[in-house]
C-alpha cells in the first residue's frame, strides 16, 4: 500500500490505527471521568462530598469505613447522610425514617431504605457503630 507516494507496509498502518484507537479510548475515559475508586478516608473530602450531594449540608460529625468504601455524615440539624464510593464518584443518600442500622460489634450495616442503593457495611469502632445505629434509629 502507498501513502502520499510512499510504500508503507500494512503492519505499520495497522499499528498506527491501533495506537490512535487506544489514545482515543484513553481520552474518552478521562473525559467521562472514569477511573479508580475514590476512597472516602479524608474528613475534608467527605464533608465536601456531602455538601456537593446536598446543597447546604454541612457535616459536623462523620464516620468513615476503615476501608474507605463508605462514610456517614451528620449535620447540626440531626440529618444523616450515607455516602459510598461508586467508581471515581461518590453516591450519597439522605437517610430518613425508612433507614435502619444494625451494629454487630465493630460492623455497622446501614439500609438506606432504597433498594437500588443497597445495604452498606461500615467497619468502625464498636462504640462508633452503636452510636450511629442509635442515631439512625432516631430518624
Amino acid at each position: 500500500m502507498s501513502v502520499a507516494g510512499f510504500a508503507v507496509p500494512v503492519q505499520i498502518l495497522q499499528f498506527a490505527g491501533s495506537l490512535v484507537a487506544i489514545l482515543l479510548l484513553a481520552w474518552l475515559a478521562k473525559a467521562m471521568r472514569l477511573g479508580p475508586a475514590r476512597p472516602l478516608t479524608n474528613r475534608s473530602e467527605i464533608v465536601a462530598a456531602a455538601h456537593e450531594a446536598q446543597d447546604g449540608f454541612l457535616a459536623s460529625r462523620i464516620a468513615c469505613d476503615s476501608n474507605g468504601k463508605a462514610a456517614l455524615a451528620q449535620d447540626r440539624d440531626g440529618r444523616i447522610m450515607l455516602l459510598k464510593s461508586h467508581g471515581s464518584h461518590v453516591a450519597a443518600r439522605m437517610l430518613d425514617h425508612r433507614a435502619s442500622a444494625v451494629a454487630d460489634a465493630a460492623l455497622l450495616k446501614v439500609d438506606s431504605g432504597e433498594k437500588r442503593f443497597g445495604v452498606i457495611a461500615l467497619s468502625l469502632s464498636e462504640e462508633e457503630a452503636h452510636a450511629w445505629a442509635e442515631a439512625i434509629a432516631g430518624l
